[in-house]
């Protein structure tokens, strides 16, 4: 089969052929169709971020598929049906899976991190984690569910905590940012969406904000945001990683309100905690999606309540997958999510 390999840092990844892995016991052989194009990705190949499997790796984790063979042991899934697959494994055995934190298992296997991922013909996977998709979802844009969509919906359900009639701003309105807004304004949110770029903020409108903040530099947009919100908002969410980006959102937020971190940032934050304490604010990580709430973000999408098709923007084979690396690290102002199709 073809695969896209990681070699090293700074290198583009090569297309190579490698055998198939046939299932065993209770796994799945499962012909790719689709997978997302990530900033995770980005990351290992751009900024020096190991994976936990020295290269050659495969990477890519928002994949969606086939199943092309079943294991001798394997009873939920059989040839032909339509599936997606998790970023993240869990092992259902730690004490983080046992408490219902299953997306950041102690044991978790990611992949294209842990193991080979999904930018190629075929992967092999245990049943356990795999998870049907109706027919009434595209196989193609279905790919970015686990990830692009699931990561949203985790962060305001369970971490933020979203309740019908409160005000959010949604920092960064990219590929995963986009998905806050709608996910949230089809939660009973008011959505306040910023951005930098006022053609995504356009989409936004469409997807649910009902009010948009233009960010320019040198102006205080935490300040704007509490002016036209009375004192603030409820909830921030920052879906760039960006420390200046996330100190403005914390600038955002009222009395008791909560600042949601979503999007990676590895640099220190300058953040008064007696504000924190006085003001009674919360500062909350957010990661993945637990495995429980993906049949939830699925019926949302069945349901037409979540749009899919106008968040995947652009389309690339395998053989251009770095072509879609560069439209990734070139910033363009018309992506919002890149899928690799098999």
């Amino acid at each position: 089969m073809k695969a896209a390999i990681f070699y090293e840092k700074g290198s583009p990844l090569k297309i190579e052929e490698i055998p198939v892995s046939r299932p065993k016991g209770r796994e799945v052989l499962i012909k790719i169709r689709a997978c997302g194009v990530c900033h995770t990705d980005l990351h290992y190949l751009d900024h020096g971020v190991p994976t936990f499997k020295k290269p050659p790796i495969i990477l890519g984790h928002e994949p969606s598929g086939i199943v092309e063979e079943a294991g001798p042991e394997a009873r939920k899934f059989k040839k032909g049906d339509r599936v997606i697959i998790p970023p993240v494994f869990s092992c259902g055995e730690c004490a983080l899976c046992r408490t219902g934190h299953e997306n950041i298992c102690e044991n978790m296997v990611m992949l294209g991190n842990h193991i080979n991922g999904a930018f190629a013909e075929y992967m092999t996977v245990g049943e356990k984690d795999v998870i049907p998709l109706p027919d009434e979802i595209p196989l193609e844009e279905g790919a970015i569910i686990t990830d692009a969509l699931a990561t949203p919906f985790h962060a305001l359900k369970n971490r933020a905590n979203l309740k019908p009639g409160d005000v959010i701003a949604v920092f960064g309105c990219g590929g995963v940012g986009m998905n806050v807004v709608q996910v949230a304004s089809a939660m009973g949110a008011k959505v306040i969406a910023v951005d930098a770029v006022e053609g995504k903020l356009s989409l936004a409108r469409s997807l649910g904000a009902s009010e948009t903040v233009l960010a320019v530099k040198g102006e205080d947009t935490a300040k704007k945001i509490r002016k036209m919100t009375g004192g603030g908002v409820d909830i921030a969410l920052e879906a760039i990683g960006m420390s200046q980006t996330l100190e403005t959102a914390f600038g955002s937020i009222r009395a008791g309100g909560r600042l949601i971190v979503l999007g990676y940032c590895s640099d220190p934050l300058t953040i008064n905690p007696a504000r924190i304490m006085f003001r009674e604010m919360e500062i909350i990580g957010s990661l993945g999606c637990r495995p429980v709430d993906f049949p939830r973000v699925i019926e949302l999408i069945r349901l037409g309540k979540i749009k899919l098709k106008e968040l995947v923007t652009h389309r690339f084979p395998l053989n251009d997958i770095n072509g879609a690396f560069d439209l990734l690290r070139n910033h363009d102002q018309s992506l919002l999510r890149s899928i690799i199709l098999l």
